[in-house]
């Protein structure tokens, strides 16, 4: 490939190493412009440096990072979210979360909403600027985390309480009417660990547990004591792990128990309603 080349030339370049899709993204992402710059104007000259800076990311990407790491940014709920290795990448499927918690407390005065395991804040930040006048706390035990949520916060305009916490330890006795939670649910021998954008992303975020179910578990048991009456618990997990959960939930005294399903037809997200205080 020669020293410089054009906006056609770098695409067609990089899809034979990368896909298309995410060759497009990359090559916005060095050039900070819009896509269809990239179709109005294929016959654009790269500068020699940004042409280097392409190379760069595309080769990094073959070698497996993450698109998302890559650019530093993530689209979740129509908004574009910083993320760096500290946090686990934003997932389309956790965007059920938001609208189960915005249909159960949408016209509650002042509900008080909390986000366990926080990451990147895209959970607890979109619940915050999607329920006006929302109270929303977002808890995680990664410092490294926080300052990324915190980031996304301001940048987002998002009125939120963050806390660095291993799950409620750092709360006392505080209450909200709904708690949500993406927390790691992926068997500790897992193959999946070790293939794809996962070998990147930060493994104490992902794994827990022979089964996956060790931070499920520890959530659903302690989860009562910061509940009001009638709140609710929203928790997403694996593809084969909503029977379980549920199981969990009846055993610790929840009712009104269902799953719910993502976009590919899976329970992705299961949940219960705590009737009485402990």
């Amino acid at each position: 490939m020669s020293a410089m080349t054009d906006i056609a030339g770098a695409l067609g370049w990089a899809k034979q190493r990368i896909d298309l899709m995410e060759a497009r993204v990359l090559l916005r992402h060095v050039l900070q412009c819009p896509a269809s710059r990239l179709i109005a104007w294929p016959e654009t000259r790269l500068e020699p440096e940004d042409w280097a800076r392409y190379r760069e990311l595309v080769e990094r990407r073959v070698a497996g990072e993450p698109v998302a790491y890559l650019t530093g940014e993530r689209e979740f709920y129509g908004r574009e979210f910083m993320v760096t290795p500290a946090v686990l990448i934003p997932r389309p499927d956790t965007e059920l979360l938001v609208e189960l918690a915005v249909a159960h407390v949408s016209g509650m005065q002042r509900a008080r909403l909390l986000d366990l395991g926080t990451g990147s804040g895209a959970l607890a930040i979109t619940l915050a600027l999607e329920l006006e006048g929302a109270d929303v706390t977002a808890i995680d035990r990664s410092r490294e985390a926080l300052w990324v949520a915190m980031a996304n916060a301001a940048r987002l305009g998002a009125s939120v309480s963050f806390v660095q916490s291993d799950w409620f330890a750092g709360l006392g006795e505080e209450r909200f009417q709904l708690i949500v939670a993406n927390p790691p649910y992926i068997a500790s021998a897992d193959e999946h660990l070790e293939q794809g954008d996962l070998r990147f992303e930060p493994r104490t975020a992902l794994a827990a547990g022979p089964a996956g179910l060790d931070d499920l578990a520890e959530i659903v048991a302690r989860a009562p004591a910061h509940l009001e009456a009638e709140g609710w618990l929203f928790l997403e997990h694996g593809y084969d792990q909503a029977s379980a959960v549920r199981g969990l939930l009846a055993d610790a005294g929840f009712a009104a128990i269902a799953s719910w399903k993502d976009l590919a037809g899976i329970e992705r997200v299961s949940g219960g309603r705590w009737l009485g205080r402990v």
